[in-house]
């Protein structure tokens, strides 16, 4: 698992002081920099090996503006060539939000799927989650 905290700024919340709904799927995509850097250690946009296949997001409970978020950041499923990234946002000890991002190892160049090497798959297993 990785993990990262999120100290939500005022322009991340809605008229009630919730954190809107759409500030997860952002908050989430950052947070998978670390699953990334398997694919593309520098981060190299020029040699960019992902694409994202879906994003769907559920919500638990409500989220507050003033208090830190742990985002966790898990590996679901290992296929072929996608993955799936499994992530929870924390606050006060309870799960707010959780979401899975499937994400394929992608040649923009052949515009087809590449199939994930052993290594990748080894590096992605150390962080597998386990309900």
């Amino acid at each position: 698992m990785w993990q990262d905290i999120i100290s939500p700024r005022f322009s991340d919340t809605d008229a009630l002081g919730h954190i809107n709904n759409t500030v997860f799927a952002v908050w989430f995509e950052g947070a998978r920099q670390d699953v990334f850097k398997i694919f593309t250690p520098e981060l190299n946009l020029r040699q960019w090996p992902l694409i994202i296949a879906s994003v769907k997001l559920d919500y638990h409970a409500q989220t507050h503006y003033g208090a830190d978020v742990e985002i966790r950041t898990y590996i679901s499923r290992i296929g072929g060539s996608s993955f799936d990234v499994y992530q929870e946002a924390w606050q006060h000890g309870v799960k707010t939000v959780s979401g899975t991002a499937v994400l394929v190892q992608f040649d923009y160049a052949a515009n087809k799927a590449v199939v994930i090497s052993a290594e990748q798959k080894q590096q992605l297993n150390q962080h597998m989650y386990k309900a």
